[in-house]
């Protein structure tokens, strides 16, 4: 019984995330293998080798991997799958492009969502907006699964016996595809997917320069990410890789401050695991204030002013 880890990269370094994938296999018997894939990947090997439990790093380095077109990276993972018994990827846009594809070729289900990785053939998900968790055994011969980070603390430590590094003879890859633009939103700040501190803004905060003008400095004070609700982003207040919810990134900071957002359940879905939630909302009724553990009944257009002052 092997795992095989799909890494996602960002400029060409690992992701924090490889670590939590990392801690949500420990559970299944057997080696980890780490498979990464792009062009010009020296750096990314380089961290790969300081990664603790992985005994083989899988190298898959092309000038076309470049585009992380689904179609190509699903036939990268495709021309080794039949090696292992597991297949794990981020339940973040990186893994839901290709890892569909991926089980579907190898006519096998893929799960979706995993919270929690019990042994081999037991696994549990959430269902219904995260309000159940159903636990699913599956028995197939080869298993993919997309792990929502969110829900495993990072393996710590570096690897004490060194993983050895194969360099993978590339398949044919296809060409029905290609990338025409790629528009990155860069910021100072901490990820959003992997921050300890999160300050979100909902519809409440009523247009873009004030999303910018009241959260922005409350988000340097704290050294925080910036989030916002579907509303927010709908609306154009903030942009899409902002978006917290069932339809945007599942997070669970330290802290999460919830500006000026209801509540809706899509939402909660996406960050009512967070450790510390505080709701800032002028309507009492909100849905957010049953979720949260401090709760401040006001006007934000004076209330976020005064707590970055005090801060």
């Amino acid at each position: 019984m092997t795992t095989l880890i799909v890494a996602e990269l960002e400029k060409n370094q690992l992701k924090e995330s490889v670590r939590q994938l990392i801690a949500a296999s420990t559970p299944i018997p057997g080696e980890k293998h780490l498979l990464i894939m792009g062009h010009q990947l020296d750096k990314a090997l380089a961290e790969c080798q300081l990664l603790p439990h992985i005994s083989k790093i899988i190298v898959a380095d092309d000038a076309s991997l470049s585009d992380e077109s689904a179609e190509k990276m699903a036939e990268v993972v495709l021309s080794i799958a039949e090696q292992y018994s597991h297949i794990l990827t981020p339940a973040t846009a990186f893994g839901k492009n290709f890892l569909p594809r991926v089980a579907a070729r190898l006519d096998v289900p893929q799960l979706s969502e995993v919270i929690q990785v019990k042994d081999a053939e037991h696994f549990s998900r959430p269902i219904y907006a995260g309000s159940l968790i159903t636990d699913v055994k599956v028995t197939e011969k080869i298993i993919p699964m997309t792990i929502r980070i969110s829900a495993f603390d990072a393996v710590q430590g570096r690897n004490a016996n060194g993983a050895t590094i194969e360099k993978l003879s590339m398949p044919t890859l296809p060409n029905i595809s290609q990338r025409v633009s790629l528009n990155l939103h860069d910021s100072t700040r901490p990820q959003l997917d992997s921050a300890k501190v999160v300050v979100s803004g909902g519809r409440g905060l009523s247009s873009q320069e004030n999303f910018h003008a009241l959260l922005e400095p409350l988000a340097d004070k704290l050294n925080a990410a910036l989030g916002a609700s579907r509303a927010a982003v709908d609306l154009g207040y903030a942009p899409n890789d902002y978006q917290v919810g069932q339809t945007g990134k599942i997070i669970a900071p330290n802290l999460y401050i919830a500006v000026g957002i209801s509540g809706a359940i899509q939402h909660l879905a996406g960050m009512k695991n967070a450790k510390c939630i505080v709701a800032i909302n002028k309507d009492p009724d909100a849905p957010i204030h049953q979720v949260s553990d401090y709760s401040l009944v006001g006007d934000l257009n004076e209330v976020i002013p005064e707590l970055t002052s005090k801060l």
